[in-house]
């Protein structure tokens, strides 16, 4: 895998993808059934409240008090009424390409995401590296999603 750790950015395609994880120790974790998440010290979204983003309009940050595990990442909410939400239907508010950035995922690399770099298209939360590559990725919202798709090894992770 070739990359810049100092920014987070990894070159991605799927036998990398997969031959990072296998070669990071992460094999066990990769299942059919099983997406990866990302997760910063084990929290998704870096703490932050992923159903908040859909029923507040803005990040709101989680309480670890307040949690749930699902596909190996903790997930922490503001309330008990957004952690009952996403437990009821949590891919309806799990972000896209498993928490990565969704601009780097269509470039073809896997990236880190700021909290506060987010869009909601067409039902769904879309992570960004940072606010300036939000600007980049929103210049062609519906071609940088199908490429992120393109390049996201759904197959393995459904």
């Amino acid at each position: 895998m070739r990359g810049d750790s100092q920014n987070g950015t990894f070159m991605l395609s799927r036998r990398l993808f997969l031959a990072g994880f296998v070669a990071l120790g992460f094999a066990p974790a990769i299942q059919a059934e099983s997406p990866i998440f990302y997760a910063s010290q084990g929290a998704a979204i870096n703490g932050y409240d992923t159903v908040a983003y859909f029923s507040s309009g803005e990040p709101v940050i989680g309480a670890p008090d307040i949690a749930v595990m699902w596909k190996g990442a903790v997930w922490h909410f503001a309330t008990q009424e957004n952690r009952a939400a996403f437990e009821a239907n949590p891919r309806a508010y799990a972000p896209q390409f498993g928490g990565y950035c969704a601009y780097a995922m269509g470039m073809g690399y896997i990236s880190t995401t700021d909290p506060l770099a987010w869009q909601i298209i067409d039902g769904k939360l879309y992570l960004i590296h940072s606010q300036g590559v939000e600007r980049m990725w929103s210049r062609d919202v519906a071609g940088n999603i199908s490429r992120a798709e393109v390049n996201w090894p759904t197959p393995l992770f459904d």
